[in-house]
């Protein structure tokens, strides 16, 4: 990184613009700095899920800090994408290794037989939040590919693969705390 940041304050974005990676002023309400702002809040957030899953006295069957590190990096890349266009830092071994490691928590999970409701201890509705953030950052990279046309695909493979990791991660978090999940029930009105 060639310059730090000395000073948070600048005062360029209080007539409502924002300067992108690359010089470009935009102004704040850009489908491009909605995009940002989306992945931003995800990372926040995935940092919130790792912090939890450090304070709980839960014995965890595997290591969540090394793909929630890996994660936050990645998403990190990801706005730098976002912030100077046409710039690509993200590498298809991101893709590969939530795959894999959907691949792997799932094996140790019984089959998905029903709808489950995004709940239950708090690392698992931590997951769930962030699962559906990452949809909304999805749907913003969308908007910006689409108007632009300068998101390389991986980006947008990086949110979708990383939306089913943060599902299957949150029953595997469910499952290693109770080993129950909440499940929805069809004509719930019924029971009332």
């Amino acid at each position: 990184m060639g310059h730090r940041l000395s000073k948070i304050y600048t005062r360029t974005g209080d007539s409502g613009t924002t300067g992108l990676g690359d010089g470009t002023r935009i102004s704040k309400d850009d489908l491009r700095i909605q995009a940002l702002g989306d992945i931003d809040e995800l990372n926040a957030l995935i940092g919130v899920l790792r912090a939890q899953i450090q304070s709980t006295s839960i014995t965890h069957s595997r290591d969540w800090d090394k793909p929630l590190s890996l994660i936050q990096h990645w998403l990190f890349d990801l706005g730098g994408e976002v912030c100077i266009p046409n710039y690509n830092l993200l590498q298809q071994a991101s893709i590969l290794f939530l795959e894999h490691d959907i691949d792997h928590m799932n094996a140790a999970l019984p089959m998905l037989k029903e709808f489950i409701l995004p709940s239950g201890i708090l690392t698992c509705s931590y997951a769930h939040q962030a699962r559906a953030v990452c949809r909304r950052a999805e749907r913003s990279l969308c908007a910006v590919q689409q108007r632009d046309q300068n998101i390389q695909n991986i980006a947008l493979q990086l949110l979708n693969r990383l939306s089913d990791w943060l599902f299957v991660a949150s029953r595997m978090l469910q499952r290693e705390a109770s080993g129950s999940e909440v499940l929805w029930q069809k004509n719930i009105n019924d029971t009332i």
